[in-house]
């Protein structure tokens, strides 16, 4: 099928290569020169492992414009995929996903259908809105064009995006229409069956169960993201809640976490408790989800005490520090990950530079590092003082008063905690994520401080 993706950011891209790998002709639309210019060259412009080994594989049935009416003209499938920021009342802003919609709504070409998918996460009713202003404009150039607006909500991991869209748990469908059910069915047909040849660097994993496809309406489609990533940041607050009372008890919070994971109706993902999460989803969405709820007359008190305790996990790190310190104004803190979770360069709302915020505002210096993120960093961070940056752990660590570790790269697990300790000034490591061994780093001389533990 010829499919049009406007927007190539992380949802648009990923989900753009993954049709064009299990065999369909992809379009990509961006406005920035220089994100084109680079996938172009068939460099991606995000930070995902494996993209850039795809975009290699799928070069032949893909290619990249700023041309919405020459992508759009024969197109049977159009997926909207721009960004959807969060406004100051907390409500996602549309504006960019109804700009695209009209654009694509002057470009149609009249006599045919096209299946219109709304990618981007968006607050409930958006689907309808989005089809009123299409067929308006449609109506405006007396066009004799038909559209079916289906929302077609995504699932994706930063850090694991590609894997999530080649092996996806569900694929949800919300549509009304009988021939966007049965166009879109087609287009994800490959992905259900799991009839398509693997990339060979991301094998199939063994005994992968089929995707489950849920149809239903555009309203519980729009709903059901928003719930998704409501209900794990809950699940994330919720041992963060529990960390805290393990410490003050004397308990171990991993222990805790372990046995309730065992249990399957609870499961073990998201129970690690630590600085707390961030992103450019959790954040926005549970935000976005309460400002509709509001709109509504309703409360939703779960959701806001989620965010009040992830809040407070901050806070309470920074307590940490200052318990091992006494005084933090004049130390130097070394940071160990600045990137919202390992395996992606993203420091949207990243609970580490909130973190660094916190600590710079109570007069500290910071060492900072990251192995992919720390480009970034500078960028969020530029023209603060007493901020300095280091392309190693070790060399963020020299003449440090303590160290935290922010985001649980896998890399820092094999640091050399001994080599790491001699070099600071005072041998403190507050491990914000459990990441490291408490007995080996004590045995390494570190005076050494988890979370709930």
């Amino acid at each position: 099928m010829k499919v049009t993706v406007i927007g190539t950011g992380y949802v648009g891209l990923t989900t753009g290569l993954t049709l064009a790998a299990v065999g369909h002709h992809v379009v990509g639309v961006d406005k920035d020169p220089r994100k084109l210019e680079l996938l172009r060259s068939g460099r991606s412009p995000i930070h995902e492992e494996g993209m850039d080994e795809l975009l290699a594989l799928v070069a032949p049935r893909v290619s990249f414009t700023d041309d919405t009416a020459a992508a759009v003209a024969d197109s049977e499938v159009v997926m909207i995929a721009v960004g959807t920021p969060p406004k100051p009342n907390g409500e996602a802003d549309t504006s960019y996903v109804e700009a695209a919609a009209r654009e694509v709504a002057e470009a149609l070409p009249g006599g045919r259908a096209t299946v219109i998918v709304v990618k981007s996460t968006v607050p409930i009713g958006t689907n309808k809105r989005v089809a009123h202003l299409m067929n308006k404009v449609l109506r405006e150039r007396e066009a004799q064009a038909t559209v079916h607006v289906t929302s077609n909500p995504e699932f994706l991991r930063e850090g694991r995006a590609l894997a999530d869209s080649f092996y996806p748990d569900r694929i949800v469908l919300g549509t009304l229409a009988p021939d966007a059910e049965d166009r879109l069915y087609r287009l994800y047909k490959p992905l259900l069956e799991q009839s398509f040849t693997p990339p060979h660097f991301l094998p199939r994993p063994e005994k992968l169960p089929p995707p489950n496809l849920v149809t239903t309406n555009p309203t519980s489609a729009e709903i059901s993201k928003y719930a998704s990533n409501a209900f794990l940041a809950t699940k994330i607050s919720f041992i963060n809640e529990m960390a805290g009372l393990c410490e003050r008890v004397g308990a171990d919070v991993v222990q805790v976490s372990r046995v309730m994971g065992l249990d399957h109706r609870i499961g073990p993902h998201f129970l690690a408790a630590g600085i707390g999460w961030g992103g450019s989803c959790f954040p926005k969405d549970t935000t976005a989800l309460q400002a509709v709820a509001a709109e509504y007359g309703y409360e939703l008190p779960i959701i806001e005490a989620a965010r009040q305790v992830n809040i407070r996990q901050r806070q309470a790190m920074l307590d940490k520090l200052h318990n091992e310190l006494k005084v933090l104004r004049g130390q130097v803190i070394g940071v160990l990950g600045l990137a919202f979770k390992p395996g992606t360069d993203d420091v949207r709302d990243s609970a580490a530079l909130a973190l660094c915020e916190m600590l710079l505002e109570r007069g500290a210096s910071l060492h900072l590092t990251d192995p992919i993120a720390l480009d970034n960093a500078r960028r969020a961070l530029e023209g603060r003082e007493g901020v300095e940056f280091f392309d190693s752990p070790y060399a963020a660590a020299e003449n440090c008063d303590a160290l935290l570790l922010a985001t649980e790269w896998p890399e820092y697990a094999e640091l050399d905690l001994q080599r790491l300790a001699g070099l600071c000034a005072q041998p403190i490591l507050v491990d914000g994520r459990n990441a490291l061994d408490a007995e080996l780093a004590g045995a390494a001389g570190f005076r050494y401080c988890g979370v709930g533990r």
